[in-house]
């Protein structure tokens, strides 16, 4: 299955296959010719976990056919080569109210550049371009700050508390963004 591909003013965003999971899981060579981008020695990012990858992993194994509702890698085209710098992704298809949750990474050192924001207003506009998504909601901690303040720049709006204690759900309506 060939891959979707996001661009934006600076970075590509890569949906990841089942192919490229499992490289991700037991080969960073493979998953560095899989992507054509430099894997780097930090690789994963800050709450891409192994939980979180092997999340991923189930899904796209379960789901062979829904291409684009889980994981994303985000790639930065700089001074001739190409570089892995994040992940994005979605928990899956919309729900039967046409939410869809979105989720995000970027590695430490690439952190505070703006990509976070970038990739979040790049996969948003592709989810809202889906047909039966109405709203992209996304949760962070309550001390999560940087995370809250990529939300915002995109609109989103804090909606309720999240799914567990020290949680908190933003939202972003599709009847309020122009695409």
């Amino acid at each position: 299955m060939n891959s979707i591909i996001v661009k934006t003013g600076r970075l590509e965003i890569i949906s990841g296959s089942l192919e490229h999971i499992k490289a991700e899981l037991k080969d960073l060579q493979e998953l560095s010719r899989l992507l054509d981008a430099e894997i780097p020695a930090d690789w994963p990012p800050p709450l891409n976990d192994e939980q979180s990858q092997n999340y991923f992993l189930k899904y796209a194994e379960e789901h062979p056919d829904t291409r684009g509702y889980s994981f994303w890698y985000i790639i930065l085209p700089e001074n001739g080569s190409r570089k892995l710098i994040g992940g994005i992704g979605f928990k899956g298809e919309p729900d039967e109210k046409g939410a869809i949750e979105i989720g995000y990474s970027i590695l430490e050192n690439r952190q505070c550049n703006g990509y976070a924001p970038e990739a979040v207003a790049g996969l948003v506009k592709w989810a809202f371009n889906q047909e039966g998504v109405k709203s992209v909601i996304a949760e962070t901690l309550l001390d999560g700050i940087g995370s809250q303040k990529v939300l915002l720049k995109n609109g989103f709006r804090l909606a309720s508390p999240g799914s567990e204690d020290g949680v908190i759900r933003f939202e972003l309506s599709k009847k309020y963004i122009k695409l």
